[in-house]
């Protein structure tokens, strides 16, 4: 299942990473929602109604493709945060 992110500011710095800054300035309520494949970063941009009236898990394709290692942290996968959690100081 697909990503979504409607924090209007992680939309703008992931489209100013990606030279598409332009795209939200059409879209009232933008919400980003995108998945990440294969170092990919598949995404599309829909407005909020629209995607809360079909739902994210009826969302099956994207519009565009980035580079992952290009895009923002956040978009990153969180499990490897997470792996720091179960350290001992020891460990470190």
């Amino acid at each position: 299942m697909m990503i979504k992110e409607d924090n209007k500011e992680r939309i703008k710095e992931f489209f100013d990473l990606t030279d598409q800054s332009h795209k939200i300035r059409g879209y009232r309520k933008p919400v980003l929602v995108y998945d990440i494949y294969n170092d990919k970063v598949r995404y599309s941009l829909w407005e909020e109604e629209l995607l809360n009236r079909y739902g994210l898990k009826n969302v099956d394709g994207w519009d565009y493709t980035e580079d992952a290692i290009f895009c923002p942290d956040w978009m990153q996968d969180e499990e490897d945060e997470d792996d720091f959690d179960d350290l001992d100081e020891d460990d470190l």
